[in-house]
C-alpha cells in the first residue's frame, strides 16, 4: 500500500505543475502513507524507512521554496517571479521547484507532529 501512495503522492506533485493538487495535496497524501507504515510497524521502523528526520525534511523543504523565490532576482526579475526553461520538450520552472519544497515541507512537518503525539503516548 506505501509504494502505491507514494506513486500517487508524486502523481499530485507532478499533476499540480499545470493543474490543481501541487505540493502541498501531494505532500499530505505521503505523509498519511508514511503515518499509515507508522501505526502498522512502529515508530522505529517508520524512522528507518525515512533515513532523514522530519526536521531536516522541514528545513530542506523551506530551502528549496525560499530558493525558488529568490532564483528570479538573480536574473533581474521580482521575487516569485516563475523562471521556464524547456528540457526536451518539457516545460520546467521555479513554480515546480517552489511545489516541491512544499511538497517536502508539508510531509516532514505532518511526520514530526505524527511522531511527537506517539512517542509521548508510550
Amino acid at each position: 500500500m506505501l509504494p502505491i501512495l507514494l506513486m500517487f503522492s508524486l502523481f499530485l506533485l507532478w499533476r499540480g505543475h499545470n493543474a490543481p493538487g501541487g505540493g502541498f495535496s501531494g505532500g499530505l497524501v505521503a505523509a498519511a502513507a508514511l503515518t499509515l507504515h507508522l501505526l502498522a510497524f512502529g515508530i522505529p521502523a517508520t524512522k528507518k524507512l525515512l533515513r532523514v528526520s522530519p526536521r531536516t525534511m522541514i528545513a530542506s523543504g523551506l530551502l528549496i521554496a525560499a530558493l525558488s523565490g529568490v532564483a528570479p532576482m538573480f536574473v533581474g526579475k521580482p521575487f516569485m517571479t516563475g523562471l521556464w526553461v524547456d528540457v526536451n520538450g518539457t516545460h520546467l520552472g521555479t513554480p515546480m521547484l517552489f511545489d516541491l519544497g512544499v511538497y517536502v515541507l508539508v510531509i516532514g512537518m505532518a511526520l514530526k507532529i505524527i511522531v511527537t503525539i506517539s512517542e509521548e503516548d508510550r
